[in-house]
């Protein structure tokens, strides 16, 4: 008697989101949608659900296989559910039973409420295990160049806000551009300007001076003071493509202190020791820690002074795509590099009273030096 071995079919994928904000739909479908919609995996093919609104845009933009009309499926849904009717869990288990699915895999990002009610319809919902789509880490040689193009717009965000500082004056103690105060909120829309002109939105720009850069996702506010530290951290989103840039550099106007000379040369110098670390097969944690030891070693403790954190604070760099925060991450517990993976390398020191330091760039992962997808000059003095 022979015995056949049974496998269990593999889930479809289904997301509900707009591709707008959420990577993974934006990744999946190839077009911009401002909201929710639903799209899923059928026996291999793409399928997405849209309004009349959407249709023709999606159908031509998109890379889905078959586009599908939500109105006609929600009457559809609403004749055979009636009061029971609730969007958008009644249209997926239609498409559900018609498509013969009885599993779907979603991201950990699908909405709740639609998961609970698609289980209590009998339909099995798994969420993923990590990523939903792992492909996203390892970039392609079109998506470095993507990203390199995010940060040429970057680069441009930089050399307005330099013209800026070439251009200011220092009285009283305060930057002063075209006889007023300059400001974070000033810097940041120069920035904004200049992205744009380079087809790339710069939102959430910082521009934070003083001790405002020891909080390092600080935005920053208010006139900017000569002689301290002023991080200026761009991460422009292409408006075409959806991929990011992301860069940082610190600046000072003014006369620099020996322990401002001192730290700023400290984390620039470090990063550019721990660039040419990541190589596909090397340890994530091994090059955070690494940079650590070099800070210590330097004179540079991480600690807490009266309760906060002071030093280097926060991990040495993230994945860098759709999203501007993505996997993986090069912290203490960050995994074995791979070839393809996109990273920032941004060590940063802060210490309140002398200010905070950060400089970062982006790199693809390969099996030798690693490949640069950002170039600006380092200058910092002004």
């Amino acid at each position: 008697m022979s015995h056949q071995r049974i496998t269990k079919t593999p889930p479809e994928l289904l997301l509900y989101a707009d591709s707008e904000s959420d990577a993974d739909m934006l990744y999946f479908g190839g077009v911009f949608v401002p909201d929710p919609f639903i799209a899923f995996t059928c026996r291999g093919a793409r399928v997405a659900v849209v309004s009349q609104l959407e249709f023709a845009r999606v159908r031509k933009e998109g890379r889905f296989d078959e586009v599908l009309s939500l109105e006609e499926l929600s009457q559809r849904a609403r004749r055979a559910e009636g009061d029971a009717f609730h969007h958008p869990e009644s249209v997926i288990a239609l498409l559900a039973r018609e498509c013969r699915i009885r599993r779907f895999r979603v991201p950990a990002t699908f909405p709740c409420g639609p998961a609970f009610r698609l289980r209590a319809k009998r339909i099995s919902i798994e969420v993923a295990e990590g990523a939903l789509f792992p492909a996203r880490e390892r970039k392609t040689d079109a998506e470095a160049a993507l990203i390199r193009a995010g940060n040429a717009a970057a680069a441009a965000g930089f050399r307005a806000v330099e013209k800026l500082l070439r251009q200011a004056q220092v009285r009283n103690g305060y930057l002063v551009h075209s006889g007023r105060r300059l400001t974070s909120e000033r810097v940041q829309e120069v920035v904004a300007i200049a992205c744009l002109g380079h087809g790339a939105i710069a939102a959430n720009t910082i521009v934070a001076g003083g001790d405002q850069a020891c909080d390092p996702h600080c935005r920053g506010s208010g006139p900017l003071r000569a002689h301290q530290f002023i991080i200026v951290d761009i991460f422009p989103r292409v408006s075409k493509t959806g991929y990011f840039g992301d860069m940082t550099r610190t600046y000072l106007k003014g006369r620099p202190s020996d322990a401002q000379k001192a730290l700023y040369h400290a984390v620039f110098e470090t990063q550019q020791a721990a660039i040419p670390a990541h190589r596909a097969g090397r340890s994530a944690a091994a090059i955070y820690r690494s940079v650590r030891r070099a800070f210590d070693q330097r004179g540079y403790p991480t600690r807490r002074d009266n309760g906060v954190p002071v030093g280097f604070i926060h991990g040495l760099g993230h994945g860098l795509g759709l999203a501007v925060h993505e996997p993986p991450r090069v912290n203490p517990s960050g995994p074995r590099l791979r070839s393809g993976q996109v990273l920032t390398v941004e060590p940063g020191l802060y210490y309140p009273g002398l200010g905070g330091v950060r400089v970062e760039d982006v790199i693809r992962v390969t099996p030798a030096a690693p490949e640069p997808l950002s170039a600006h000059p380092y200058r910092w003095a002004w």
